[in-house]
């Protein structure tokens, strides 16, 4: 597709691809991967790109990961249907000393894993030291755990380095699942790096939730089975497949023809296109988003990114017009790597294109006339195409003078890259863990540690560029009273603002789109499909 150069590319260009496209795929009536419509005992089909890197809870951190552990790893707490409240999940009741340091959590005594053995606190022990112990993505939940005591066989205490209002919130992320240990310690699992076991949770699982490892085809399909052992009301689906289908159109064909039963990544103009009566259509906002990214450290740079530079970078994004062409208007400006409604959001200012300005620094600094390669991975994420926002990015800084070369890629070959040698310009996403602010902090954040000091390569090749104030700010917000926490919360997203290094370009109006006989279908802050709810005519 060929971008014009006004400043926002017509949309009707995309909307015209789409539609004809998905008239296209329509008139064959079939889509390649997908079967005619089955009879009512067959599995419920959800359609969407899957971008698991793990079957392991204490490795894995995807997207599609918050489905698979969610629905086979119960969590000690869990949270509401309103995506805020809190309350008992394996654990029945908890109590939480008046500093925030000392959780106390007492087990539901019927709480069981799915070959019938009851969930015990030496469990939950093994589990959370094993999900530090890897320091795999996902261990900073339990980072600042310095001891977990088993009294008996149903308490578990669990003691902090220092206050976390958050903790009882990071508890209800997937990746806190119990698992059961005497299972998983007999398969080779251990709470260190190299531990051994992922092979073994690719094929199987060990869990209490209300499904169980069915089976896993890269690049195919993701399926689940019930747990027939489960403790609390059996699903109301004896299978589950998740089946690789990674456009748009793609999943709103198989809506459509009947061959899925929900697409979860129809972006709202593709949604436009989808008049069968038998599928349902709504939209709401979501706290997902994706974000271009800048790595100061990364390989082949014609300059230094300085701070200067990269605020340049930003200006120079042309913001409504990325949501109007990636979305046709269906999302919103976000202002820090925190999402909106978050703690610490309310009144933060939101990105100002200035492409005036943004050029003449950048020709200052020695980005003028270059060019600069941008590798990304080749997904839809959240309806949004990355492909269409990469080359809408690439047009803005064009004006500017800098040319970036696209380079489309994996999600494994992306990753590896980024890891490597580092991506100078890129573009990701990220869905909440839980309701709470400190997730982003602790993975955007530009200190020592976290994942993005890494990925910008600033922690190992720029680390005069490191944010040493924004820790100190996270712990006073982490141990700020429920009224000070706005404000708290508030500063550490100014310090993030000012990295420059993750620049949010929308956050995308969710769109739920399933078969009318489908009810139960909703978007969860943790675990972004609850499937257990999902029931069928």
């Amino acid at each position: 597709m060929t971008f014009h150069s006004a400043a926002r590319p017509p949309r009707s260009l995309v909307r015209r691809y789409r539609t004809a496209l998905l008239g296209a795929v329509l008139a064959t009536g079939t889509l390649a991967g997908f079967g005619a419509a089955t009879a009512q005992e067959a599995p419920l089909v959800i359609a969407r790109n899957l971008d698991l890197d793990s079957l392991d809870p204490h490795r894995g951190f995807c997207d599609t990961c918050q489905i698979y552990f969610s629905a086979v790893y119960e969590t000690l707490v869990g949270i509401g249907a309103d995506n805020k409240t809190i309350g008992p999940n394996i654990a029945e009741s908890y109590t939480v000393n008046d500093n925030q340091t000392v959780f106390t959590f007492k087990l539901n005594p019927a709480a069981k894993f799915s070959d019938g053995s009851p969930v015990e606190a030496k469990d939950v022990k093994w589990s959370l030291e094993r999900l530090k112990g890897i320091k795999g993505n996902p261990a900073y939940f339990v980072d600042s755990v310095t001891s977990i005591e088993t009294p008996d066989d149903k308490t578990v205490v669990i003691t902090l380095s220092a206050p976390n209002s958050e903790f009882l919130g990071m508890l209800t992320a997937p990746y806190t699942g119990v698992v059961n240990s005497d299972v998983a310690a007999a398969a080779g699992a251990i709470a260190a790096e190299n531990d051994p076991a992922e092979g073994w949770f690719r094929d199987n699982s060990a869990g209490s939730g209300p499904y169980i490892n069915g089976g896993w085809k890269p690049d195919e399909e993701l399926r689940f089975k019930a747990n027939t052992n489960y403790w609390r009301t059996k699903p109301d689906i004896a299978e589950v497949v998740i089946r690789q289908t990674k456009d748009a159109v793609a999943q709103a064909q198989a809506l459509e023809s009947g061959a899925a039963d929900i697409a979860m990544q129809i972006d709202p103009d593709t949604a436009k296109s989808v008049t069968s009566p038998d599928v349902t259509i709504e939209q709401a906002p979501s706290f997902n988003f994706l974000y271009v990214a800048f790595s100061p450290g990364a390989k082949g740079l014609p300059a230094p990114m300085t701070a200067e530079v990269r605020a340049a970078l930003a200006m120079a994004l042309d913001y409504d017009g990325i949501i109007e062409f990636t979305l046709g208007g269906a999302g919103k400006k976000q202002a820090a790597p925190i999402p909106n409604g978050f703690p610490g959001t309310a009144g933060l200012p939101m990105p100002v294109s200035d492409p005036a300005k943004a050029k003449e620094v950048l020709a200052g600094a020695g980005y003028g006339d270059v060019t600069i390669e941008a590798p990304f991975p080749t997904m839809n994420v959240y309806g949004v195409d990355l492909s269409i926002l990469m080359q809408k990015v690439q047009q803005d800084l064009a004006a500017v003078g800098v040319k970036i070369e696209l380079m489309p890629m994996t999600f494994a070959v992306w990753r590896e890259r980024l890891l490597g040698d580092g991506n100078a310009i890129t573009a990701a996403f990220f869905a909440p863990d839980y309701f709470g602010s400190a997730q982003y902090v602790q993975f955007f954040g530009i200190y020592e540690g976290t994942p993005w000091s890494k990925r910008s390569h600033i922690a190992d090749r720029a680390p005069d560029m490191l944010n040493p104030r924004e820790p100190a700010l996270l712990a006073e917000a982490l141990a700020a009273p429920a009224d000070q926490q706005e404000v708290a919360f508030n500063a550490v997203a100014m310090e993030m603002i000012g990295d420059r290094i993750i620049i949010p370009v929308v956050s995308p109006n969710l769109v739920l789109a399933y078969r009318k006989n489908i009810s139960g279908v909703r978007y969860s802050v943790c675990c972004n499909l609850p499937l257990a709810e999902i029931k069928r005519d």
